[in-house]
């Protein structure tokens, strides 16, 4: 009987991983198809779809398949954004612009908390909404879903939260460069801006680039940083919602350390010169393997979320997002007026 039941698990991991990816590669392959139209990433794409074909998935034969990928793949997939972060490139910004991201990340996730709080809603959700915003739109709320108490709403929210980060990353790229230059930065003060308070990277690069060649540069050295950060924030999370009385240890994300021992795998490597031309093909083939692990993560967890539940949500939650991505934006540009006001930029 054991042996059956082992058997049938692996099959309901098998079919819920396969249907996962085969969503995943319908996103990518429609994703430029609707790029003509709206600028729609293929991990929304993804998730949307996963949402509207929820109904017609069994539950029984697939549910143990989507679990794993939205636990197991969706580490894995974390743990390769350390192959993209390079410590050297980060110091270049300077301790100046690193203190003001830093406080800007730690101001936008306290009020996701608080505004959570004061307009009803859980401070789950404003750790998502919080944490997505401050640190890298839908991979962070992904990574802080998995360090989240179980609770009814989580995939709900975890969903709205992804949705809502994209589009108001979308949003972002076409508007802050030209705030940008309304409020007379120069080059490396709007690369600080776009990569300090826009969510998502891709819409860093597409708005960074837009201006030119060194805003674009500084811009994804700084969005990166944000990346880089993850590791700690993961882990205060965690903290955050342990219970008090509970005897349960703090939650250990072995895929945050993952994420920062390739990282500094990933500063390192130029000490070695002949690992180079190896290390670039690990990379490449690595950062693919996270790329299609957000999306077959982000399948399961649409495949796995009503639109009802979804449906339930409202203003409020739209509030709370709109929010934190106001606070960043705030925070972000007074500290670089306050750098310019001190010559320090």
């Amino acid at each position: 009987m054991a042996g059956t039941e082992r058997t049938g698990t692996k099959v309901n991991i098998f079919s819920g991983v396969l249907l996962s990816l085969a969503l995943a590669l319908m996103s990518s392959i429609l994703a430029p198809w609707v790029a003509i139209i709206l600028p729609i990433p293929p991990l929304v794409i993804a998730l949307v779809m996963g949402v509207l074909l929820h109904p017609w998935v069994p539950a029984a034969s697939f549910a143990t398949g989507l679990r794993f990928c939205v636990s197991r793949i969706l580490r894995i997939a974390v743990a390769l954004l350390g192959l993209r972060v390079a410590i050297g490139d980060i110091a270049d910004l300077g301790i100046v612009a690193g203190l003001v991201i830093v406080a800007a990340m730690i101001l936008t996730i306290l009020f996701g908390l608080w505004f959570a709080q004061i307009l009803g809603l859980s401070r789950a959700f404003g750790a998502l909404a919080g944490v997505a915003t401050a640190v890298c739109g839908a991979s962070a709320a992904l990574a802080t879903s998995t360090v989240l108490p179980k609770y009814e709403a989580k995939e709900a929210e975890t969903v709205f939260v992804i949705v809502a980060v994209n589009l108001l990353s979308t949003i972002a790229m076409v508007a802050y460069p030209p705030l940008a230059q309304f409020l007379g930065f120069n080059d490396l003060q709007t690369g600080i801006l776009l990569g300090g308070t826009i969510h998502d990277v891709a819409q860093v690069v597409g708005a960074g680039f837009s201006v030119n060649e060194s805003v674009g540069a500084s811009s994804v050295v700084v969005k990166l940083f944000r990346v880089l950060l993850l590791l700690p924030v993961i882990l205060i999370v965690g903290r955050f919602f342990l219970k008090p009385a509970s005897d349960a240890k703090v939650p250990v994300p072995v895929f945050a350390f993952g994420f920062l021992l390739l990282c500094l795998v990933n500063s390192s490597i130029h000490l070695l010169p002949g690992l180079i031309p190896v290390y670039s093909l690990f990379k490449s083939a690595a950062e693919t393997l996270s790329t299609w692990g957000f999306l077959v993560a982000i399948a399961a967890l649409g495949l796995g979320t009503s639109l009802q539940s979804i449906a339930k949500l409202g203003i409020r939650h739209i509030l709370t997002v709109t929010g934190t991505t106001l606070v960043i934006l705030g925070a972000v540009g007074l500290g670089l007026f306050l750098e310019a006001s001190l010559k320090l930029v």
